[in-house]
């Protein structure tokens, strides 16, 4: 049983390794599709992949351009000169008997990635590189054999190395939230975590606090979701605690993640280096980059989070709900589209209304009903800000927006939720309500100087007339008729 005490002994510490498929059409050294989602098995292939004799790689330009975009995003350097090693293993989703990376001199040098946590504060995460490779097949394991698929063999990727500066799960799903974000706003991959566009391998150690050396790590392969790398690195930590506290030492090892357990389990060990026998691929040339070349490429890329963060402060809105807006990138740039042509209340009413009423449920329908007719959504807000609705009247009518394409005032009749302006009729109701034997102590109070009770009278307009009164015009009432 690990303690609370136990865990605050240690300090734990992660680096974080991520394979991010790019967006091409082709594949890296083949002129096979690139997409093998729902593909049956050995279909999405040819003779390069196959890596039959006498078949010659040809390198995918478009993948050294959206390198050196993700090189523009992470805040990196890329390289003039790079090139193509083959790292030897034998394992039958790789026919050729070698994978296709960059190990010595990677095209993406450096960088640092800014993730914000929950909390409001940042944490800064260096890369050490990130460098071109094509993917391996899929081997499925069954109790007496197995199955390979070579579909995704010579798939593009980048593999983006970070240092070990984070030290808390929470740091770790920060991390691998904004890296999406960076990503999948650049360009560089369509980003379904579904079909493994972006996988973890989570690097995980821990040592007693205050120690100058980091304790041997564990990697924890193949993680595809943000909540996972945030759930296994806490696993992991309680884990090594445990083994630690024990009087056991920690095996350098590949571990996986068992999401319906949702722990870790021993795969193979790393205690001895493994020998791949690197050598330099004398079948491709290396790729020589001008400086006009790359800044001609990284000119094309579009708005990263950071714009719309810095956009957006005049607008006031939470962390969370920034955050929650910047997880789709099209829903970022429909609300930026509202604050270009309706100002900052139509933006901040909209990115609240889509946050408090769909929460994580914001699904690509909705977003196509923002850029179908942002004007819609513009003139809902403006009749909040008109107190044609009130706020929670409104958020009905946004519910409707995002599945119709009727008018918010017209709406707004159909559903009869305009608020109440007249002054003579809320009048009557105001005097109902002072009347009322149940409002007696509160317009004693009110007299009395206590101002707070206002708030009750307010309601029971607001109840009288059906939520239709003018809230700021009953109040206004009140005060005149009491005081």
């Amino acid at each position: 049983m690990v303690t609370k005490e136990m865990l605050e002994k240690y300090d734990m510490t992660i680096g974080i390794e991520c394979h991010v498929q790019l967006a091409t059409a082709t594949k890296l050294f083949s002129g096979a599709d690139n997409d093998a989602r729902d593909q049956a098995p050995n279909t999405v292939v040819n003779p390069i992949d196959f890596g039959l004799p006498g078949m010659l790689p040809v390198l995918n330009r478009e993948a050294i351009n959206l390198a050196i975009k993700a090189g523009k995003a992470l805040g990196s350097e890329i390289a003039k000169v790079s090139r193509f090693d083959r790292k030897h293993y034998f394992y039958p989703d790789l026919p050729k008997g070698y994978q296709t990376t960059q190990m010595y001199q990677p095209i993406i040098i450096g960088g640092l990635v800014e993730a914000p946590l929950e909390d409001g504060s940042v944490v800064k995460v260096r890369l050490h590189h990130a460098h071109l490779e094509e993917d391996a097949g899929k081997l499925t394991h069954n109790s007496s054999y197995s199955l390979v698929d070579l579909n995704r063999v010579g798939t593009p990727l980048i593999e983006i190395v970070s240092e070990p500066d984070m030290h808390s799960p929470a740091e770790a799903k920060a991390y691998v939230t904004e890296l999406y974000r960076l990503m999948t706003y650049a360009g560089v991959t369509h980003g379904d975590l579904y079909h493994g566009n972006m996988r973890f391998d989570v690097n995980i150690s821990i040592a007693l606090k205050g120690a100058t050396e980091l304790g041997t790590r564990a990697e924890v392969k193949n993680l595809n979701s943000f909540r996972s790398v945030e759930r296994a690195a806490d696993y992991e930590f309680r884990r090594q605690v445990e083994r630690l506290e024990s009087g056991e030492r920690i095996i350098q090892e590949t571990r996986g993640w068992d999401e319906a357990k949702q722990k870790t389990t021993s795969q193979r060990s790393k205690e001895d280096a493994q020998d791949y026998r690197y050598m330099p691929d004398a079948d491709i040339p290396p790729i020589v980059l001008s400086d006009d070349e790359i800044e001609r490429i990284q000119a094309t890329l579009p708005a990263l989070p950071s714009f719309y963060r810095t956009a957006w402060r005049p607008l006031g809105l939470d962390s969370t709900v920034v955050n929650a807006l910047l997880a789709s990138k099209k829903l970022a740039e429909g609300i930026q589209a509202l604050y270009r042509k309706g100002g900052e209340s139509a933006a901040r009413r909209n990115a609240q209304w889509f946050i408090s009423t769909l929460g994580s449920d914001i699904n690509d329908s909705a977003i196509e009903a923002l850029h179908a007719s942002p004007e819609r959504f513009i003139k809902l807000a403006a009749m909040v800000d008109d107190n044609q609705l009130s706020s929670t009247a409104a958020k009905s009518v946004f519910a409707e927006l995002l599945v119709s394409d009727k008018d918010s005032m017209q709406i707004a009749q159909e559903l009869n939720l305009l608020q109440v302006s007249d002054e003579g009729s809320i009048s009557g109701i105001v005097d109902e309500v002072l009347a009322d034997p149940a409002s007696a102590k509160a317009v004693e109070d009110l007299r009395g100087g206590n101002d707070k009770v206002i708030g009750f009278l307010v309601g029971q307009v607001m109840k009288k007339s059906q939520g239709k009164a003018n809230p700021a015009l009953a109040q206004d009432l009140i005060r005149k008729k009491v005081l």
